[in-house]
């Protein structure tokens, strides 16, 4: 029988998280308590916030249902550590998708996981190989967490970072935003030592500390983080304007597009066009594109049009090859 009311109600929700109508005579068994105890847990839970079913019936039963914001979880074992790999897995490699929400996730969970839940996430980690779709770097995920964790504190970041050219430097930053392009993630930080708003490749980062001084955040010159990056961008590249048609609605593009290469806007046709700036090899947005999974034209610029040509003809090429 469990006597401490906390332990009690933790395991009750433990419990109830399962996808499935617990009669009440088996959480009082499971429990070791009377039914009229279980229904008061049940109560306290509701008052906690937990949405809690009750179904009527000779036995009654209980489940949880979707509320209208998410109380805390209760994670056994074997749960915490399959989340903290899934995340890892993903936060490791900049693939579409996996933004920010999800590094803050992962800071999260591994600043809570006991020190033996850590080791069996980090070993099971170091034992498997990913197949990825994505062509950008790796990065080691207590990279991105102890990022995400300054960003969320406001807490000042020292790391060490090498530039493109090989000259590498120590920085001291007040982190603003983590930033994925789909193919690397960048941090936006106010840069200490240079006085003036930086942006950062994470490959490049190495040994990040979180120092505990704490920062009343700057406002950032350039609107969101994104559109910084976006411009920052075009300041260290030969920049230029493009526009492409989609056979697809406008909204099924942005759900695929990431955001530093604008918003697609509706179309009379049905489908949608996309007006932005790219900003390096042509080549490379013509295989960003593609990589999208929907039917487009490029209109201009007629860099772009010949590189999605000749784009086209490899993959045929290789196609009849197979």
């Amino acid at each position: 029988m469990t006597t401490d009311t906390p332990a009690r109600l933790l395991q009750l929700l433990s419990l109830l998280q399962t996808p499935r109508e617990w009669p009440g005579g088996e959480l009082a068994e499971r429990l070791g308590v009377s039914r009229r105890t279980v229904r008061r847990d049940i109560d306290r839970l509701r008052e906690l916030g937990y949405p809690v079913q009750a179904t009527m019936g000779a036995d009654g039963g209980y489940r949880l249902v979707a509320g209208k914001a998410m109380p805390p979880l209760v994670l056994d074992d074997e749960e915490a550590v399959a989340i903290a790999v899934g995340l890892r897995a993903g936060a490791g490699h900049a693939v579409e998708g996996v933004e920010e929400a999800s590094v803050r996730a992962l800071a999260k969970l591994e600043q809570v996981l006991p020190a033996r839940l850590r080791h069996r996430v980090t070993t099971l980690q170091a034992a498997t190989t990913l197949l990825t779709s994505g062509d950008g770097p790796s990065i080691a995920p207590e990279t991105l967490t102890v990022m995400a964790s300054t960003v969320a504190g406001r807490e000042r970041l020292r790391f060490a970072y090498r530039a493109a050219d090989g000259t590498q430097s120590r920085r001291l930053t007040e982190p603003y935003r983590l930033v994925s392009t789909g193919r690397r993630w960048y941090l936006v930080a106010y840069d200490l030592g240079r006085e003036d708003w930086r942006t950062f490749r994470v490959d490049r980062v190495s040994e990040p500390f979180a120092t505990g001084a704490r920062f009343t955040p700057r406002e950032l010159p350039e609107g969101s983080a994104a559109e910084y990056l976006r411009r920052s961008m075009r300041r260290g590249h030969e920049s230029y304007d493009f526009l492409v048609a989609f056979a697809a609605p406008a909204e099924a593009v942005a759900a695929r597009v990431p955001e530093w290469l604008g918003a697609p806007e509706p179309a009379e046709d049905g489908g949608c066009v996309l007006r932005g700036r790219g900003s390096g090899p042509v080549d490379w947005l013509a295989a960003r594109l593609a990589m999208l999974g929907f039917d487009f034209t490029v209109r201009e610029p007629a860099e772009l049009v010949e590189s999605v040509r000749e784009l086209g003809e490899r993959l045929s090429r290789a196609g009849r090859s197979g």
